[in-house]
């Protein structure tokens, strides 16, 4: 490996870790303001009434879930809707530690809720918020559109 490439991974670790930062203060933030959907058939009705609202939508997976066809169709079709409406997409896996951001507790015996799908919205005739977070990560997904990537992919780390 070359120097050069030495260089262009730790930049890129950097920026996935700068990124994943990015994500979770959104998300704290977003919740804080009453601004989260959160599930795939929520997030579908949210984006079929008012895609405008919509900011950003994160798909989070974790490998035991790659297998799960029903999700990976979900997936593809709000991926499809994002892009036409010109909605930021991310992809993120770490459910357990984004489960930890929005503050889900894991010990209860009550029903999970489906974080596959969250969707952070703004009005879009106000500036009712805003979040160092949500320019970072929009940064990121322009950035990677640009390099023909158009859904970017961020691990959340646990800490």
């Amino acid at each position: 490996m070359t120097l050069e490439e030495l260089v262009a991974c730790d930049n890129t670790a950097k920026k996935m870790q700068t990124v994943s930062e990015a994500v979770e203060q959104l998300l704290v933030a977003a919740q804080r303001q009453d601004c989260l959907t959160v599930g795939v058939y929520e997030s579908a009705k949210l984006m079929n009434v008012d895609p405008d609202s919509v900011v950003l939508c994160l798909l989070a997976i974790d490998e035991e879930d790659e297998g799960d066809i029903a999700l990976q169709i979900h997936f593809t079709l709000i991926q499809a809707f994002c892009c036409d409406n010109d909605i930021n997409i991310l992809r993120v896996s770490g459910m357990q530690r984004l489960a930890k951001v929005l503050g889900e507790s894991l010990e209860d015996n009550s029903e999970p809720r489906d974080l596959h799908c969250i969707l952070v919205t703004q009005n879009p005739h106000t500036d009712s918020w805003k979040s160092q977070g949500l320019e970072e990560v929009a940064s990121y997904c322009e950035e990677s559109r640009c390099n023909n990537q158009w859904v970017p992919y961020v691990p959340l780390l646990e800490r």
